[in-house]
């Protein structure tokens, strides 16, 4: 096979990368979207614009977009209808002196489509509206303690029980704990270690793996008999996986549950639904912000609903999820890598992991996939996220690029030297457990 690939130019990206770090920590507001994630020199680094299920970079290259701003953008970027909704609420306001009728519209909305929401409580990113249903929990029940599976976002309640925890007190760090998913003894021990102490349990309801054996349903049963609260994170699974959620999906209902990035095809919005008497908690607990209430949001979430209620988004977003993840799996095998890179999840959202022989994550396998995918003109981070307009074309051109970065790597597996075939610099992780 030939493995040279088209000249892509990324000077540009690069230029603007050195102007960014003198006045930007990391040259980006977002840890996985900086240039740490990305090859400098061997995949783009800034966008410039989106529309629909492509975006263009500095250097004017165009890719089909597997990251869609790490799922937010469910229907596609600049969505035609999203937009003017927002547009037309623009001519009104954004922010006005006292709430808008549209909170309640919204709310109602949310109510009348997701299980157990009684009422609905804004936010503006998934970390406030995580944190939100922390402290109704622990308001409610008057414990301290959490404990959590998945990722819950940047606040010092969860991050302290990762790597990334400087500047979190140390006291912070003791009270929230971590279980294993689809384990619902490890989660019991806890429980015995901390008796009438554990506020809530937190937990993505899906992620890299699916709920066996009634996992979802074992996890409410422990909590309840323990006198804790059950919280879904369903900031990737919110208005993807099902219009209901996976509340919707799997037939469990939280206590309380936490929404955003889909909820407004990429607008800056977040949402804690739940039971009444647990919400009412937020008539008391500080959760308050100046664009809590912004309306050019809220426009949006409403417009994006109403297209995931009249056409079929989810069953799109399911069907060429699976062919990608499908097809992924299918070459690592005939390829004879499936040992060292799978993709896991579910259709809509899924990730791509890269294993040394040793059994840790493999950086450089995950960096030449990286560049060998941008080369032929997909982007992407290793976790793929469809929209509404990704084409039967984008995905062909999706499982061909698969198929060069895969070969490309079984390459460097063969010849011993996988390091120099890295063209930029090597990706480094930014999200770690202990």
């Amino acid at each position: 096979m030939n493995y040279d690939f088209m000249t892509m130019n990324f000077s540009n990206s690069i230029r603007h990368l050195e102007r960014a770090k003198r006045v930007i920590p990391l040259a980006s507001q977002t840890f996985s979207k900086c240039y740490t994630q990305f090859s400098v020199g061997g995949t783009p680094l800034f966008i410039e614009r989106g529309k629909g299920g492509h975006a263009w970079d500095l250097d004017g290259n165009e890719f089909v977009d597997t990251l869609m701003a790490l799922a937010p953008v469910n229907l596609g970027y600049a969505n035609d209808e999203v937009d003017a909704a927002v547009f037309e609420q623009m001519k009104k306001g954004v922010v006005f002196s006292l709430p808008s009728k549209l909170e309640a519209e919204l709310a109602e909305k949310i109510c009348s489509l997701i299980p157990g929401a009684e009422m609905v409580r804004f936010g503006k990113n998934g970390s406030d509206a995580t944190s939100g249903a922390v402290r109704a929990a622990r308001a409610f029940t008057g414990r301290d303690r959490i404990v959590c599976s998945g990722y819950h976002g940047w606040q010092d309640w969860y991050i302290g029980t990762t790597l990334r925890h400087k500047g979190v007190p140390e006291a912070t760090k003791r009270l929230t704990h971590s279980f294993k998913y689809n384990d619902s003894a490890s989660l019991e021990v806890l429980f015995s270690e901390y008796p009438n102490q554990i506020a809530a349990v937190i937990l993505e309801p899906i992620g890299v793996e699916h709920p066996r054996d009634n996992f979802l349903s074992k996890v409410k049963e422990v909590a309840h008999k323990n006198g804790a609260l059950l919280i879904f994170d369903e900031m990737i699974t919110g208005f993807r996986i099902a219009l209901g959620g996976a509340q919707a999906h799997f037939g469990v209902v939280a206590d309380l549950a936490c929404f955003g990035k889909a909820i407004a095809n990429g607008y800056p919005i977040s949402a804690v639904t739940g039971r009444r008497e647990i919400m009412k908690e937020f008539e008391e607990i500080f959760f308050s912000f100046t664009f809590g209430g912004e309306l050019a949001s809220m426009a949006a979430s409403l417009k994006t609903i109403a297209i995931l209620e009249r056409e079929p988004v989810i069953e799109h977003l399911r069907r060429h999820g699976q062919r990608w993840q499908e097809g992924y799996n299918a070459l690592a095998q005939e390829l004879g890598l499936e040992g060292r890179t799978s993709a896991v999840g579910y259709g809509a959202h899924h990730v791509i992991s890269f294993i040394t022989a040793a059994g840790e994550p493999d950086l450089t396998m995950r960096t030449i996939y990286e560049e060998t995918m941008a080369e032929n003109g997909v982007l992407t981070l290793g976790s793929h996220n469809v929209c509404y307009a990704h084409t039967a074309a984008d995905t062909e051109k999706i499982l061909t690029a698969f198929r060069a970065a895969l070969s490309r790597i079984k390459e460097g597996i063969t010849s011993g030297n996988l390091e120099a075939l890295i063209k930029g610099t090597r990706v480094e992780s930014v999200f770690r457990k202990p």
